[in-house]
């Protein structure tokens, strides 16, 4: 598959250049000649024969970057001055900051928000807690808890690397949906540790996102929490991912003129987002349903299931089939992937059944070609940016929050997920649907609302107030 440059490799080259006529367009013929990408040129005057030229381009990977850097280096009379990577320089000092909300100009403010007059404040907590939500930053305030062990596509990598991960999803919190976030990066993989350590913090909290957990104990932390906790506990990478993948799949099936019910599903991937969009496809009337992991599909009669396969085991695949993933593929309608890239071919595209619908999920790189898919199904899907109809997350955890906190839920259901999922398939309109437009994109001002609205209404709860 061809990667096109990406901001994500994003770089600015700071170079000293002769002042003559066609100093600077030599530097973008050799970025453009090393596959770059142009994206910014500021020229300022450096002396009287010399100019001072910041070079901002994208590339493909950080070794294409070297390479663009290097032709440029290599111009006649060019002078290499430092070189920004634009992705490091934004996470400099962290993504995210606190701010207080009321003024503190003198000694009144500070008596009533801090000594004496908040001890009035705790006193009446005290007397009645519920009362919590209303005077404190609970009523709005989100965990974004990790152990590093599974974070992005990354693997095991710690909490310290997962933090920068964490800051962003508190800026999407923010952005989107208006909730205080905080990143909680926990230096244990315990599970009866991870649990302890979240419900002794949820005091403070409204609600709890577990995140980059790996499977199979993402799944008891989020059981256990659930059971323990009087606020509602989240993990996105199975609910946030399965709510995009059903209103993504409820609108490709409007677009093929298919119904949930009557086609036949073949997935990729058993672990914690797997497991979640199944469960999502089957509560919203999906009937036939195939699931394979890298040993092939999973039926009732394979030997050394784990809790969680045997659960899938007997909730699909009703003929018992014990092939590959193309053979599962073969004749589906839909193919769903969250699992490894390159595993399928645009020729098991081909063999699917007639308009058939590709999600291939991995990240960055998908379980098929989305180009070599797109020859032969009517609608495809990634996680990625940089193709149409991109699965993205962020589609769904702000308002699924937002309407848990509005609603003063003390839970997360089935219901409230399948509702924020039509929610999300329903703002794109009847005249906007089409193969390349079955999502809207993350910054479509009515996403996070309608999404909030639905889980208020399906939680039956109302919008909080001061």
């Amino acid at each position: 598959m061809a990667v096109s440059p990406s901001v994500s490799y994003s770089i600015t080259v700071r170079l000293e250049v002769p002042s003559r006529g066609r100093a600077v367009s030599e530097l973008t013929h050799a970025v453009e000649h090393a596959g770059g990408a142009v994206t910014a040129l500021d020229v300022t005057p450096h002396g009287h024969e010399r100019l001072r030229v910041d070079v901002t381009c994208a590339a493909r990977d950080t070794e294409h970057a070297d390479e663009i850097v290097a032709a440029l280096s290599a111009i006649d009379g060019v002078m290499l001055s430092k070189v920004s990577d634009r992705t490091f320089l934004l996470h400099l000092g962290g993504k995210i900051e606190t701010a207080a909300k009321v003024p503190l100009r003198n000694r009144d403010d500070l008596s009533m928000a801090y000594t004496p007059g908040v001890a009035r404040v705790s006193l009446a907590i005290a007397a009645n807690p519920d009362d919590v939500r209303r005077l404190t930053v609970k009523r709005n305030s989100v965990a974004v808890v990790t152990d590093g062990s599974a974070v992005l596509g990354l693997g095991n990598i710690g909490p310290y690397a997962a933090l920068p991960v964490m800051e962003g999803k508190a800026a999407l919190f923010k952005r989107f949906a208006g909730i205080d976030a905080w990143p909680v990066c926990l230096d244990t993989q315990d599970t009866d540790e991870i649990v302890r350590t979240v419900q002794i913090i949820a005091p403070a909290f409204g609600g709890i996102n577990l995140e980059d957990i790996s499977a199979p104990r993402c799944f008891e932390v989020e059981r256990r929490l659930r059971d323990l906790l009087d606020i509602p506990v989240f993990h996105d990478d199975q609910h946030g991912t399965a709510i995009v993948v059903l209103a993504a799949l409820t609108n490709a099936l409007r677009v093929v003129g298919k119904k949930l019910g009557a086609v036949r599903i073949a997935m990729a991937g058993a672990g914690a987002a797997g497991t979640a969009v199944l469960k999502l496809l089957l509560a919203s009337g999906a009937a036939d349903v195939v699931v394979c992991d890298d040993k092939g599909a999973i039926h009732k009669g394979r030997a050394g299931l784990t809790d969680s396969l045997r659960w899938v085991a007997e909730h699909t695949n009703l003929d018992g089939y014990d092939g590959d993933l193309a053979g599962t593929v073969r004749g589906a309608d839909v193919f769903i992937g969250v699992s490894a890239p390159n595993i399928l071919t645009g020729g098991d595209v081909a063999a699917m059944a007639t308009d058939a619908i590709v999600f291939a999920l991995a990240n960055p790189d998908p379980e098929v070609d989305p180009d070599a898919a797109s020859e032969h199904a009517a609608v495809v899907a990634t996680g990625r940016s940089d193709y149409p109809n991109q699965i993205n997350n962020v589609l769904a955890f702000p308002g699924v929050f937002r309407g848990l906190l509005d609603a003063q839920s003390r839970t997360v259901t089935d219901d409230m997920l399948v509702a924020a999922a039509r929610a999300l398939a329903g703002v794109v309109s009847a005249g906007e649907l089409g193969p390349h437009y079955i999502i809207p994109s993350v910054f479509h001002p009515d996403v996070a609302s309608a999404v909030a609205a639905a889980v208020r209404d399906a939680a039956g709860g109302r919008p909080s107030r001061s």
